[in-house]
């Protein structure tokens, strides 16, 4: 059974940091790739970062390029993103999820909230 289990969380102010990490199985398997999606309330749910398995590629939101990296360590399993530079407007669930590089994705985590305080 795949899972995802987010990690990371947290509350901190402007312009601090935070890892979040995803525990999976999926890392290995070069079809996939995997996401960090953001929901705020009220707000649709947005696609921040894409990780390629098969070629390592990533792509960013417009909102979080420059500030956000989406990494992988194979060897713990764990998928990662680092957020650097938080703005209050980052406040939200944020959720590892995974899919065929070229659909919906498939499998979603539970979440893991940030919270930015200006």
């Amino acid at each position: 059974q795949v899972q995802l289990v987010e990690s990371g969380g947290g509350s901190v102010q402007t312009g601090g940091s935070l890892t979040l990490s995803c525990a999976t199985s999926l890392l290995t398997h070069w079809r996939y790739c995997m996401h960090w999606f953001r929901q705020a309330p009220s707000m649709k749910r947005e696609k921040v970062a894409t990780l390629g398995m098969a070629d390592g590629s990533t792509s960013y939101a417009n909102s979080v390029k420059g500030r956000f990296a989406i990494s992988q360590d194979n060897a713990k399993n764990t998928l990662y993103l680092q957020m650097n530079s938080l703005k209050p407007e980052d406040t939200a669930m944020y959720f590892c999820a995974a899919s065929n590089c070229y659909s919906s994705p498939d499998y979603w985590g539970q979440g893991t909230q940030v919270t930015v305080s200006s």
